[in-house]
């Protein structure tokens, strides 16, 4: 065929189905358009409808610049640029002139329309005056269009039933409605109708337990269908009227299901790499700079042009990964610090790294800047785009209403597809979601800026939701071929009852689709075994987790509590290592932890976040540093003679510097709560570095004192031993090492006084291995006597500043003869394979619980208890040891 004609149809699906049928008939000289589209070519010249993109910068420029008198209080909120976009458009659309219709919010939308026409691109039309253009050039359908069919639409808004009645004058125009009602305009305007017969395809009812139990049947379906040879999967379509409230679920469950399924509307922006790239940024700026905001946008932007490419290659490595990093000025006290300064990459990091957080810091206000430095390709347009359509205070909430183009082929694909669209590209099998009291058909509302007293809302909008809605349902019905299955979920995402859709009412419900039920065909790898137990339980992973769990649930010990074969390369390994004390606790409290942390290398993650306290552990650390720095600086001086006002000075310094520190690298509370943490560390340094002891004759003080092997702390810190010697417990092989917090020795050498420093609560004076619990008295003291010699006395003591409270260990030698005893002991039962919970496994500060089952401390490891004691035999004697 070689002449000219033109196919009107409705909707990105109608257009593009319409075009494939046209190139398979191999038929030439076919325009396949909307009526948008249609106009336009008519009008003629550069004539082109307002598209979104375009409509929304206009406005949001109008917006600022434009007073519009009654909406002025307003315009500036988040959604005034959507909510005018909407307004515009059904007036438009129907036709509706606001330019003379009155005062007050009219006049104002009268105003800013003037003003959005006024900064269109040139050509770009109102509907209406896009209608008129088209009218005036009527006369050249015949050579532009040729004869013109109306394919398979319900109606047309008013603005454009001019055309179609102008366009009969001079060419053959056809309305083919197919089995759908037929507007009154149209015999008016002296259309040719062609109808046809109503499709009776095979109608069934099912109810599914939850929406995302819907989309599962779903695709469950569709495979039957392919699998049993009875549709191709362009034959098949599932549809919603309010397809956003499935599109997370069926994005997720088509990657699962491994099928090739086209969003017809777009899928969400934050499904791409781009999109997410661009959420990131919004993050960034809506919440603050953060070290995992930042390293999550690097990462995410790393392949893509600007400045994190112009960074060193792995410049992430040489930021501590523990500190937040929450605000510009902790940034710059990292920046400027020796951890990046030394670094040979760290002067092109630090300069790079200011570059980008000097956008980062300037919020959302930078928007607009940042992101056109940041971004670029598909990611900086759909930047560009989010802050067309709402202010950049809500630019996150935006992207995530985002949507771009689908890859997948509709020709070839299964279809999601929103049912406005459906409703005028039929399928030969159709699967509809969400017929539900409240979702199906929508309820119509008044327009959020021309409520129905200011414009009645059959002039404003003569095609409400609610009709829309009922039109294409019914629409569905009539033109599907084969089969369409009307599903409702029982219960809605938030675990609500949902009641029937009116428009089920002559459908009664069929199916009760149970969530666990074997399907005739699963959806893909995942539902298949699910839905087939006994194929599951069949697999290597389904076996070791029904195993585990029988395990978990026997009160005997086995392999999965911790039992290992005697003699395991790991447990030599691990017990040949050389320990510390928080290691050997572990050890004598908790074996399997033990093995876990050395021999496994768990660990729970670190976390970069604000805190909003420090926990006992990291405020004994930070004392530590203090002390630290404090009995430094006095020694350089007078140590132990130093006066008062000396010890508040290096106190105060020492303070300042370890504050210093944590702000670069670590993650502190909020401000006020940290100036808090920093009085209460110098109140119990204070008292420590003041604690009324008997001071040596020419005493010498040293903090942090290596052994065993450590290095000092401080590059170029005296020790009074050499701290590469050896340290070995005796008659146990296990060998120590380690940091004394503060050791006092005598000028003669004759007399040392050990301290550890707690910040807890003091155990009592009749304590000595507290069940294990408490091992640094004994284990350097015994340190400090071997490196010191034999003939040294040894005043090792618990130190407890904040209650000005020492407690020595009284008996030393008779302390670490027990302290031996419970180790070989313990490394025994280890080495036989006896790596079984202990009383810490199911403390509450255990940090590795999350390899536990759920709720260990209340049923697992009360029920192991018992088996595990026993099996431990000599090894648990040491929980009951004073």
């Amino acid at each position: 065929m070689g002449f000219r004609r033109t196919v009107v149809v409705h909707g990105r699906l109608a257009v593009a189905d319409e075009r494939l049928a046209a190139a398979r008939r191999g038929e030439h000289g076919v325009q396949v358009l909307t009526v948008e589209a249609l106009a336009a070519r008519l009008a003629g010249g550069f004539a082109r409808p307002i598209d979104d993109e375009s409509l929304r910068g206009a406005l949001k420029e109008a917006l600022d610049e434009v007073e519009i008198g009654e909406l002025d209080p307003i315009k500036s909120l988040p959604g005034m640029v959507d909510a005018a976009a909407e307004t515009l458009r059904k007036a438009w659309a129907a036709g509706f002139a606001l330019d003379g219709a009155g005062a007050g919010r009219v006049a104002s939308l009268a105003r800013l329309e003037a003003a959005v026409v006024g900064k269109l691109p040139s050509g770009m039309m109102r509907p209406t005056d896009l209608a008129a253009a088209a009218t005036a050039r009527a006369a050249h359908a015949g050579r532009v269009l040729g004869p013109t069919t109306f394919q398979g639409m319900a109606d047309l808004a008013p603005c454009w039933r001019g055309v179609a009645a102008a366009l009969a004058r001079h060419v053959a125009v056809c309305w083919a409605s197919g089995p759908r009602p037929v507007p009154e305009w149209v015999p008016a305007a002296a259309l040719r109708v062609v109808d046809g017969p109503r499709s009776a395809p095979a109608v069934e009812v099912c109810t599914a337990a939850t929406p995302r139990h819907e989309v599962l049947e779903a695709f469950r379906w569709a495979r039957w269908l392919m699998a049993t040879g009875r549709a191709r999967p362009s034959e098949i379509a599932v549809s919603s009227c309010r397809t956003e409230d499935y599109d997370d679920v069926v994005l997720a469950l088509r990657a699962e299901a491994n099928l090739d399924v086209r969003f017809v509307h777009g899928v969400p922006a934050t499904a791409v790499r781009e999109g997410q790239a661009a959420a990131a940024l919004a993050d960034i700026l809506v919440r603050g700079v953060t070290q995992d905001g930042l390293r999550r946008l690097a990462a995410l932007l790393r392949h893509a042009p600007g400045p994190f490419a112009a960074l060193p290659e792995g410049w992430t490595r040489i930021l501590p990964r523990e500190a937040p990093l929450s605000d510009l000025p902790a940034w710059e006290r990292l920046l400027g610090g020796e951890g990046v300064t030394g670094h040979p990459e760290g002067p092109a990091l630090a300069a790079g790294l200011r570059a980008i957080l000097a956008l980062l810091a300037a919020g959302t206000a930078g928007a607009a800047r940042a992101g056109e430095a940041l971004l670029s390709g598909l990611a900086l347009r759909i930047w560009r785009k989010a802050l067309l359509e709402g202010a950049p205070a809500v630019v996150d909430l935006t992207l995530s209403r985002q949507r771009i183009d689908d890859d997948a082929d509709a020709g070839t694909s299964v279809v999601w597809v929103p049912a406005s669209s459906l409703a005028s590209a039929p399928r030969r099998f159709v699967r509809l979601l969400g017929l539900s009291s409240r979702g199906w058909p929508q309820v119509a509302t008044e327009d959020r800026l021309l409520s129905d007293h200011l414009v009645p809302s059959h002039v404003l909008d003569p095609q409400p939701r609610s009709a829309v809605d009922r039109g294409d349902f019914d629409a569905i019905l009539a033109t599907s071929a084969d089969a369409v299955v009307l599903s409702r979920a029982r219960r809605g995402a938030d675990g609500r009852l949902l009641g029937r859709s009116p428009l089920l009412r002559d459908h009664p419900d069929g199916a009760h689709l149970g969530r666990n039920r074997v399907p005739e065909h699963a959806a893909g790898e995942v539902d298949r075994l699910t839905a087939r137990p006994e194929e599951f339980a069949s697999t290597a992973q389904a076996r070791s987790a029904a195993s585990c769990w029988a395990s978990w649930a026997s009160h005997s010990p086995t392999p999965h509590d911790g039992l290992v074969r005697p003699d395991h390369p790991v447990i030599l390994s691990v017990l040949g290592r050389v320990h510390s004390a928080n290691s050997l606790r572990k050890l004598l409290r908790d074996p399997l932890g033990f093995v876990w942390r050395y021999g496994l290398g768990l660990q729970a993650a670190d976390s970069s976040q604000e805190t909003l306290t420090l926990d006992d552990r990291a405020f004994g650390n930070l004392m530590h540093e203090v002390l630290e720095l404090a009995v430094v600086a006095l020694e350089a001086g007078d140590g132990a003679a130093s006066s008062e006002a000396a010890r508040r000075a290096a106190l105060e310094g020492a303070v300042r510097a370890v504050a210093d520190a944590w702000e670069r690298g670590r993650a502190i509370p909020p401000a006020v709560v940290w100036r808090r943490v920093l009085d209460d560390v110098s109140v119990a340094s204070w008292s420590a570095l003041t604690h009324p002891d008997d001071a040596y004759e020419g005493q010498s003080s040293w903090v942090e004192v290596p052994f065993g092997g450590r290095g000092p702390k401080r590059a170029g810190g005296a020790v009074p031993w050499d701290p590469d010697l050896p340290v070995e417990i005796p008659g146990t092989g296990f060998r120590i090492s380690g940091y004394i917090d503060r050791l006092d020795l005598s000028g003669d050498r004759a007399s040392a006084r050990v301290r550890d420093y707690k910040t807890g609560k003091p155990r009592g004076s009749d304590d000595v291995l507290a069940g294990g619990r408490e091992l640094q008295r004994c284990i350097y003291g015994y340190a400090a006597r071997v490196l010191l010699g034999g003939d040294v006395a040894i005043d090792a003591s618990l130190h407890y500043p904040r209650e000005r409270t020492c407690i020595a260990l009284e008996r030393p030698d008779a302390a670490l003869a027990d302290l031996a005893r419970h180790l070989a002991a313990a490394g025994r039962s280890l080495g036989a394979g006896n790596a079984l919970p202990g009383p810490d496994t199911e403390a509450g500060w255990n940090d590795l619980a999350f390899a536990l089952p759920a709720n260990a401390g209340e049923v697992y490891c009360p029920r192991k208890r018992a088996s595990a004691t026993a099996a431990l035999g000599d090894a648990a004697l040491v929980w009951e040891a004073p």
